[in-house]
């Protein structure tokens, strides 16, 4: 004999309906914050890897006198990376912010290494006029 559609019946039914919809939409939450949280690791590696870099450049320009920005190769890197988010569909306003924060960190980094340079030669009594890799102060333009 089959069971009998009541409004209580059918409630039940529903609702277990909900239930189980709720614990798949917990279950795919899960899953995305998990490959979410895999892509932050993952851009956290990839800035201190592009950190490591920009340290030593930082260091080259500060030994042989550059100055810690470079507007030219700015400008050249918010055209590229723009174009870079236009044809991977990432809004590219945001990535020129995300670069320009990136950048103004790493400016900051490059006047700190020109600085301690600076500072050590000055301790060794260097002015780095005897050699043409040691730094010498420039404005900043």
């Amino acid at each position: 004999m089959s069971e009998e559609q009541t409004p209580a019946r059918a409630a039940h039914v529903l609702a277990g309906a909900q239930i189980d919809d709720s614990a798949r939409a917990r279950h795919l939450l899960a899953e995305a914050r998990r490959s979410i949280d895999n892509i932050d690791a993952a851009l956290v590696h990839l800035l201190a890897e592009r950190f490591k870099h920009t340290q030593r450049v930082g260091l080259l320009k500060a030994e042989h006198g550059l100055p810690p920005a470079d507007p030219d190769r700015e400008a050249q890197q918010v055209a590229r990376l723009q174009e870079l988010a236009r044809t991977s569909g990432l809004d590219p306003v945001f990535a020129e912010r995300f670069l320009r924060f990136i950048v103004t960190e790493v400016i900051r980094h490059h006047e700190q290494i020109r600085d301690d340079v600076e500072d050590a030669l000055a301790e060794d009594g260097t002015d780095g006029s005897t050699s043409p890799s040691t730094p010498t102060r420039r404005a900043q333009s």
